[in-house]
C-alpha cells in the first residue's frame, strides 16, 4: 500500500511539472494566435492602432513640451541674480571688503565685482554716446556687485529674503530682484503641467474604451465558437487568454506609434526652433523622448490595452453560455 501511495505522489508531481512546463508554451502558442487574429482583420486592427497611437501621442508631446520648458527654466537660474549698487562715496577698498563679507554668506553661490570705470566703459561701448560722456567731470555711475545664490536660496520667498539682509550693508545704496517674471513663467510651468495631467487621464479613459469595445467585439463575432469550446470542457481562463493577447498587442503597436510620432513632431520642430535660437544667440536644443521615456509609454500603452481587453473578457465571456438544446 505503501509503494502505492508513493507512485501516486510521483504521478501527481509529474503532471505538476508537467503543466508548469507546458504553460509557457501554451500562452506563446494563445499570443501568436491571437497576433494571427488581428492580422486577418487588418482594417479594424490598424484603425485601433491608429487611434491608440495618436491618443497617448498627445500627452507624450505635452509632457515633450514641459520637459522642455524646464530645461530653459533651469538655465536661467541666473535670473534671481541680485544686484547691489554702491553708494557713490564708497572707496575701492570698502567695496572689496564688501565683496568678502558677501562672499562669506551661506546663501551665496558667487560675486561678481564691477567697478563704477568698469561699468562707465561698457556704458560708453553700450549706448553709443562715448564722446559725450567724455565731457563729465565725474563718472555718475555706481559700482555694482551682481551676487548668485545658491540652487536653495534661488527661489522667490529665499533670494528676497537674501536681497533684504545685502540691503542692511552701509555700503548697499540700492539693490534689485527681478523675480516676477519668473514668478509668472514657473506658475505657468505648473499650470501646463496640471493640464498635461488632465489631458492624460482623459485620454486614458478613451484608450481604454477603445480597446475594451474592439475586443467586446471580437468576442461577439465569436460567440458561437465560444460557446462550443465551453460545451467541450474549456475554461472562463483558457477562453479570455487569445483576447487578453489581442489587448497587449494593440498596446505595444499603439505605443510604438506614439513614440515614432512624438519623435518625428520633435524632428519636425527641431529645424524651426534652431532658427529662433539662432535670432537670439541661444544654445538651446529640443529634446526629444530618452529612450527610458519610450519603453515607459509603450509600457503605459501595454497597461492600457490589457485593462481595456481584460475588462471586456470579463463581462462579456462570461455572459456567453452554450444552449441547453
Amino acid at each position: 500500500m505503501s509503494s502505492n501511495l508513493h507512485s501516486s505522489g510521483l504521478s501527481q508531481r509529474d503532471t505538476l511539472i508537467r503543466r508548469l512546463l507546458t504553460l509557457p508554451i501554451r500562452h506563446l502558442q494563445q499570443a501568436v494566435g491571437s497576433l494571427g487574429d488581428l492580422w486577418r482583420t487588418p482594417f479594424t486592427s490598424v484603425m485601433t492602432t491608429f487611434v491608440l497611437g495618436i491618443s497617448l501621442a498627445l500627452p507624450a508631446t505635452l509632457h515633450l513640451f514641459v520637459k522642455n520648458a524646464q530645461q530653459v527654466s533651469e538655465q536661467w537660474d541666473s535670473a534671481s541674480q541680485i544686484t547691489l549698487f554702491l553708494k557713490l562715496s564708497t572707496s575701492e577698498k570698502s567695496a572689496q571688503n564688501l565683496v568678502k563679507r558677501i562672499k562669506l554668506y551661506a546663501e551665496v553661490n558667487e560675486v561678481h565685482y564691477i567697478s563704477a570705470e568698469q561699468a562707465l566703459n561698457e556704458f560708453k561701448i553700450l549706448s553709443g554716446f562715448g564722446q559725450s560722456l567724455a565731457y563729465l567731470d565725474k563718472n555718475p555711475l555706481p559700482a555694482t556687485i551682481l551676487v548668485t545664490p545658491t540652487q536653495r536660496s534661488s527661489q522667490a520667498s529665499a533670494a528676497n529674503e537674501l536681497l533684504a539682509k545685502l540691503k542692511q550693508e552701509r555700503e548697499v545704496e540700492q539693490g534689485k530682484l527681478d523675480l516676477e517674471w519668473l514668478t509668472r513663467l514657473e506658475a505657468m510651468a505648473q499650470l501646463i503641467e496640471d493640464i498635461v495631467l488632465g489631458v492624460a487621464l482623459l485620454l486614458c479613459m478613451s484608450v481604454v474604451l477603445i480597446v475594451g469595445n474592439t475586443i467586446r467585439l471580437a468576442i461577439l463575432n465569436q460567440k458561437d465558437a465560444i460557446a462550443i469550446m465551453k460545451l467541450v470542457g474549456a475554461t472562463d481562463s483558457f477562453i479570455q487568454r487569445p483576447f487578453l493577447y489581442s489587448g497587449f498587442w494593440y498596446g505595444i503597436f499603439g505605443g510604438l506609434l506614439s513614440w515614432l510620432a512624438v519623435s518625428l513632431l520633435a524632428q519636425y520642430l527641431t529645424g524651426a526652433i534652431s532658427n529662433l535660437t539662432d535670432l537670439y544667440q541661444s544654445n538651446f536644443q529640443l529634446q526629444g523622448l530618452a529612450f527610458n521615456e519610450a519603453l515607459l509609454l509603450i509600457a503605459f500603452a501595454v497597461i492600457l490595452g490589457l485593462m481595456g481587453s481584460y475588462i471586456s473578457v470579463r463581462k462579456h465571456i462570461r455572459a456567453i453560455e452554450p444552449n441547453a438544446d
